[in-house]
């Protein structure tokens, strides 16, 4: 399951108007969320706390293979209605597949204005967190520059002591070896397009990507819908059939200063039309798409030579279905992954049957989710996602079906309360 800090911050993206989706990094996510799902490693305890509406709390503790854990704070300028471990949407809470939504501009902050001054702040979000017993320290920032402008700014701080040498000792690195870092990424979004430029002050790397959405934006189908309601009743509109969506097209370059080298890379993204105009994440769980919600992808990295092309589809209401097939045009090497998500949702045991549209977002509350991945590489993993009484569970196994001494290579268990 997401981590708390990852789900504030998907959160407060919502509550300031941001689509993270138009990110050319986040260009492969839907394939992401059913075929590269973590699963846990050993016992894994989180718990969070929302004091109020703008400053969130949250501690983790793992007892296995290690002992250790986290201490993290969160403060928004915003305020964010969260519900608890209890009542969450357990949609909310995992990656999923999910059809992304048609691009839009950046929503503005309004304006206030008092006695002739304005008055309102801009949107920002602080994160810190603080690694028990390294001594640890990542922090991130967020901020709104302008309607369509945002920058990120994350750092990490490590200290040289007795468990950083330990740990050098172990991956065989100088003990020297310091892994404090500064990144900065600032991104420009208008709805049509997307740019990001970001900078990384470890290895003096510098990048720049953007993504063009082909089609019309949020705004301009919702002219066309006033043009369409002014059709002589006589007009008639054209028979069409496939499926009917939208492409996406982008690329990044990057350089590193200090290792001399560079990159790129170059994909395209085709996705079909929500049947809706509300985003997809607020649709009714039961809302039935006259067309299979579908996304494929395809990357390519000319310099390293890879090639990858995704397919995810959401075959019935409650099943999703992804594969992936990478190559490597300098090795031949190849792999062939597949995977699926299944939801499990709660049964209604009225006794009067009740209109689909009367049904509220409780009546129809999925419970869980079970994820399974299987790989050429003999890659074999389970995971399953939901919720026990007052707490989220994750239960996982990793296995390789190629080792017969070692078959099972890891399990998991994680167990989050917030409220």
């Amino acid at each position: 399951m997401q981590p708390f800090a990852s789900y504030i911050l998907r959160k407060y993206y919502e509550a300031t108007g941001w689509n993270e989706d138009n990110l050319y990094s986040n260009l492969t996510r839907s394939s992401n969320a059913i075929l590269d799902f973590q699963v846990p490693r050993g016992l894994h305890f989180h718990v969070s706390k929302s004091p109020n509406n703008k400053f969130k709390t949250t501690y983790s503790l793992n007892a296995l293979p290690s002992l250790n854990g986290s201490l993290g704070y969160i403060f928004t300028s915003c305020d964010l209605q969260l519900n608890s471990s209890t009542d969450v949407r357990i949609r909310d809470v995992v990656q999923h597949f999910k059809v992304y939504d048609q691009p839009r501009a950046p929503e503005a902050r309004p304006e206030v204005w008092l006695g002739g001054e304005r008055v309102d702040r801009r949107y920002y979000l602080m994160y810190g967190r603080l690694y028990v017993p390294t001594g640890r320290l990542d922090a991130l920032y967020s901020t709104r520059l302008g309607s369509s402008w945002q920058i990120v700014a994350a750092a990490i701080s490590e200290q040289r002591g007795q468990y950083a040498a330990q740990r050098a000792k172990n991956s065989r690195r100088p003990e020297t070896a310091d892994h404090s870092n500064i990144l900065l990424n600032l991104q420009h979004d208008r709805g049509k397009w997307c740019s990001e430029y970001t900078w990384s002050a470890a290895d003096g790397l510098w990048g720049a990507r953007a993504l063009y959405n082909f089609g019309k934006t949020v705004e301009e189908e919702g002219h066309d819908k006033i043009r369409r309601r002014e059709k002589r009743v006589d007009e008639e509109d054209a028979m069409e059939g496939g499926l009917k969506g939208r492409i996406s097209a982008g690329a990044e370059i990057y350089f590193s200063a200090r290792e001399k080298s560079g990159g790129v890379s170059t994909a395209v993204r085709f996705t079909t039309v929500p049947d809706a105009t509300p985003p997809s994440s607020q649709l009714h769980d039961a809302v039935v798409p006259s067309q299979p919600p579908t996304t494929i992808t395809a990357v390519l990295n000319p310099i390293l030579g890879h090639i990858s092309a995704a397919y995810a589809s959401r075959v019935s209401q409650d099943l999703a279905l992804c594969s992936r097939f990478d190559f490597n045009v300098y090795s031949y090497e190849s792999e062939w992954t597949m995977g699926a998500e299944w939801w499990v949702k709660r049964s209604s045991q009225s006794a009067d049957p009740v209109p689909q549209e009367v049904l509220g977002p409780a009546d129809e509350e999925t419970q869980s989710v079970l994820k399974a991945r299987i790989s050429t590489n003999y890659d074999v993993s389970l995971f399953w996602e939901g919720r026990l009484s007052n707490v989220l569970l994750g239960i996982g196994v990793v296995s390789d079906l190629g080792n017969r001494s070692r078959p099972v290579r890891a399990l998991g268990l994680e167990v989050a309360y917030f409220s």
